[in-house]
């Protein structure tokens, strides 16, 4: 098939070369590759963190998706940190959240034990005087920029698509993949929730990524192994907003204050970046991937915080309901799609 990708963050790239490696002809389009939500992206790739109540399908979708990504680092040439994810409360308050994660995860089959603050800092002798916390050892971490620079050296991007051009007239199929912004009609499916994120260099940063919550306050401290001093990314707030995505300074100041607690050696970290974007949401927290409801438009949207974990799943879904039909129902867009009067009735 003829395939044209709108967007060129890390989920269009992973489509679209998903899509090449099964011999379809594919364009990608977009202004500013890779300059979206995927360029701030900490590159967490952690759903048991991730983990709530009432949302087993992410869990499920999260965790799907991680046993994907060696092989798709791999294919790449994008080394992974795999030093697993530790999960910390930094007083008696906040481990009670952690216990709660515990919990969730063991009721899906997942064990993880709890640690004292004796243990945690045995694994992390620099971390914060925390209550305690735990080890999930499976999870893996990536540079989001990294890969999309990665992507793009494989993918043909052009310029975006004329202002007011149907959709179906690109190609045979036009993928949908523009993050928090989508075109008409599909505009309302999503929604931006900006998120604003630091980046530090350090030379003395965690071993692994250092996550949890601070007197209520979540937070996360994510090394980038590299020569000399190390980056480390900072995050990340979480807001509703109908404006353009800024830095604010109490963002960065809360970031900082709960971070720094999690991470004394943060004070002697130099600051080098601070970044705001939109996450794209959607209504129950769960991604838009299928057909859009038009004939020949497929979603690959609203992937909100898990843009970078479910990149490669996503790009087999999509090739998958491309050459097959099948649809994932807990990520079907006609869950909101066929009751969306601006839209035809799904074909």
């Amino acid at each position: 098939m003829r395939i044209t990708v709108l967007g060129a963050g890390v989920v269009g790239l992973a489509v679209a070369d998903e899509l090449l490696q099964r011999g379809h002809a594919v364009q990608v389009v977009d202004p500013a590759p890779g300059s979206g939500a995927s360029y701030a992206a900490a590159g967490m790739l952690s759903p048991s963190a991730e983990a709530w109540h009432g949302e087993d399908d992410l869990l499920r979708l999260g965790l799907a998706s991680l046993e994907l990504w060696p092989a798709f680092a791999a294919r790449l040439g994008v080394p992974l940190g795999a030093a697993g994810t530790l999960l910390v409360g930094y007083d008696a308050g906040d481990l009670q959240q952690v216990e709660r994660q515990v919990a969730l995860l063991a009721r899906h089959g997942r064990r993880v034990d709890l640690l004292d603050r004796r243990a945690i800092s045995a694994l992390e002798p620099s971390v914060g005087r925390v209550a305690g916390g735990a080890l999930l050892a499976d999870d893996l971490s990536v540079d989001p920029r990294a890969v999309v620079r990665a992507l793009l050296e494989r993918v043909p991007v052009g310029p975006t698509a004329p202002a007011g051009v149907d959709l179906t007239d690109l190609a045979d199929v036009a993928v949908v993949a523009t993050g928090s912004r989508l075109p008409a009609p599909y505009t309302s499916l999503v929604r931006g929730v900006r998120g604003e994120i630091l980046r530090l260099r350090s030379t003395d940063p965690p071993t692994r990524t250092v996550r949890g919550w601070v007197r209520g306050e979540p937070a996360y401290v994510v090394p980038r192994p590299g020569p000399g001093a190390v980056e480390v990314v900072v995050g990340a707030t979480s807001e509703e907003h109908d404006e353009p995505p800024v830095v604010t300074g109490g963002g960065v100041l809360r970031l900082l204050a709960a971070a720094r607690e999690l991470w004394p050696a943060l004070d002697r970290a130099e600051l080098v970046e601070v970044t705001a974007r939109d996450r794209p949401g959607t209504p129950d927290n769960l991604p838009l991937v299928g057909p859009a409801g038009d004939d020949g438009v497929v979603l690959a949207a609203g992937l909100y915080r898990h843009g970078v974990l479910l990149a490669p799943l996503v790009a087999r879904l999509v090739a998958d309901h491309l050459e097959s039909g099948l649809v994932d129902p807990a990520v079907d867009p006609g869950r909101f799609t066929t009751a969306s009067p601006p839209l035809r009735g799904a074909p």
